[in-house]
């Protein structure tokens, strides 16, 4: 099983980020374009640190999920677009997300939970963004790199979330699979 963790975006985020692939698409025949259908803001990459459903650490997941929470929703703002590792070298081309200050604390308490179970810890630093399409060879990637100033600090639109999804992703031919497995609500009830 390949899993993660993630927050879903809503219908007009994903509309904005279609329009603006299909005028970038043609700069670059050579990326490998992100599904909007499939986008989502990762919280944690498991991998396939988890081989079946039926695996006993993989109740323990979703225990630990369970018991994460957060005291108000999470409120982002999708907007701009840049480059991993950065333009004069991209491999990746992505949508920034600026997020209220409770995103890194809750993707923190989920890699603790994660973690406390046996799950490697991620090496890299949290860096919310939403992946636009990766690199497999240089053509078009200099055009596509001028092309984005435009976009540098366009609105995408907003969401506010309550709630985060533990997933499944399978490749297939077409790309990957997204299989919803559950649904955590993360905001502390008041009191």
């Amino acid at each position: 099983m390949r899993l993660f963790v993630a927050l879903d975006l809503p219908e007009d985020v994903r509309a904005a980020l279609d329009e603006l692939i299909a005028t970038l698409r043609p700069l670059c025949k050579s990326a490998r374009w992100a599904r909007p259908e499939t986008m989502h803001l990762t919280l944690k990459f498991i991998g396939h640190a988890i081989d079946r459903p039926e695996n006993e650490k993989f109740g323990q997941l979703r225990a630990a999920l369970a018991g994460v929470r957060s005291d108000a929703p999470v409120e982002m703002h999708f907007r701009g677009v840049g480059f991993f590792p950065n333009g004069r070298r991209p491999r990746v081309v992505w949508c920034g997300v600026e997020a209220s200050p409770n995103l890194a604390p809750l993707a923190a308490e989920i890699e603790k939970a994660a973690e406390q179970i046996g799950i490697p810890r991620e090496a890299r630093a949290f860096v919310p963004h939403l992946t636009l399409a990766r690199f497999k060879a240089p053509e078009g990637v200099e055009a596509l790199v001028r092309a984005t100033n435009e976009f540098s600090s366009r609105d995408f639109g907003g969401a506010r979330a309550t709630e985060f999804h533990l997933y499944e992703s399978m490749t297939k031919p077409s790309g990957s699979e997204h299989r919803k497995i559950e649904t955590y609500s993360f905001v502390k009830a008041a009191a």
